[in-house]
């Protein structure tokens, strides 16, 4: 109502000043000084209207969370409802959706089917890269949950060996990524491989079933196979997985730092309590993910929450992993790699929170 009237009196002054033009010069500057001091109180009550109105986000009542079996953070927090008691107050409900993988996060987070999403670093500056307006703000693990898998009597024992062979992998996630750096450690590429494109779930079943020769895999699902059915992880490199961040969309972080921050602290009480209930914890991804108990402990195993924040060390592994990608053809080679990191990566929010313990 207030921007409808400033406008109707803008219009009405600016129709005084036409009829002003048309008066005695000594008129015209004796009116003229009193319009003009009104016309200018007018205008900076509307510019400040108007920033005020640039500046304000539109109340929201739903969250949108994803949660994933390789994110074991996401399913201590959805199954024990603090995000959802620490937003009560404020009227605010959590919905939760599942994210198969890195890339059908990113989608989520692209699409605004969610608001904070889980990926592997690398991931995430895949996403951002390509238009993606997401931040990076957190960790949720350090995990070596990604290792080139293959069947106990395929014959492959060695990175060369797959050449000419079917490997499935889910692209443009960790695994994918991991399966380019391989390859470019023994001067091979994609195009000396036949990739067959499956999510991380089916590329299990695909490689179980004798469809592909090897995958690109990643847990729990390549725990169980290793586990339970003697499946090889025929090459392992740990340095080369880009942790698991936590993305949220640039503009809801924008809009909503407050339950931005909320969510991390959410997040944070949910790793806390993990590092202190670890055998809870790992019950609630067996549980969560219908896995056995070896299966759920060597996943367990290769997974580390011992720090959110976002530092060096993740910095430089999705450099690395950006570099593989831009050599592969995977992005743009003209692609400017530290701008982009940069600006993917925000670590105001977890340093905020890992200041305040």
């Amino acid at each position: 109502m207030l921007f409808a009237e400033l406008t109707r009196q803008t219009a009405d002054l600016s129709a005084k000043s036409r009829f002003l033009t048309r008066r005695p010069l000594r008129v015209r500057q004796r009116l003229s000084r009193g319009t003009s001091g009104a016309i200018s109180v007018l205008g900076i009550l509307f510019c400040s209207l108007w920033l005020d109105h640039a500046n304000y986000a539109d109340p929201i009542d739903t969250v949108r969370v994803d949660w994933a079996y390789y994110n074991p953070i996401s399913l201590v927090l959805k199954n024990k409802h603090w995000l959802e008691d620490d937003l009560a107050s404020s009227g605010i409900k959590v919905e939760w959706v599942q994210s198969l993988g890195s890339n059908k996060a990113l989608e989520f987070l692209r699409g605004k089917s969610i608001d904070f999403g889980s990926t592997a670093g690398a991931a995430a500056f895949i996403g951002r890269a390509n238009g993606n307006p997401i931040k990076a703000i957190y960790v949720y693990s350090a995990p070596e949950w990604t290792a080139l898998v293959t069947g106990p009597k395929s014959g492959i024992t060695r990175i060369e060996d797959l050449r000419g062979k079917r490997v499935a992998v889910a692209r443009g996630t960790d695994p994918h990524i991991f399966l380019l750096r391989s390859l470019a450690s023994v001067g091979l590429s994609e195009n000396d491989i036949q990739v067959v494109p499956l999510q991380h779930p089916d590329g299990k079943v695909a490689l179980e079933r004798g469809q592909v020769d090897a995958w690109a895999g990643l847990d729990p699902y390549m725990a169980q196979l290793e586990i339970e059915k003697g499946f090889k992880l025929f090459f392992r490199q740990p340095g080369w997985n880009s942790f698991g961040v936590l993305n949220v969309r640039e503009a809801f972080a924008a809009e909503h730092p407050d339950i931005t921050e909320s969510v991390l602290r959410a997040y944070e009480k949910a790793r806390l309590w993990c590092l202190g209930h670890s055998d809870e914890a790992r019950n609630i991804l067996q549980s969560e993910a219908q896995l056995s108990p070896a299966v759920a402990e060597k996943v367990w195993e290769r997974t580390s929450l011992k720090d959110p924040r976002l530092g060096s060390a993740q910095r430089q592994v999705i450099v690395e992993s950006a570099n593989a990608l831009k050599s592969n053809g995977i992005i743009d080679p003209n692609t400017n790699v530290e701008e982009i990191v940069t600006e993917l990566l925000d670590s105001s929010f977890a340093d905020r929170i890992a200041t305040a313990k």
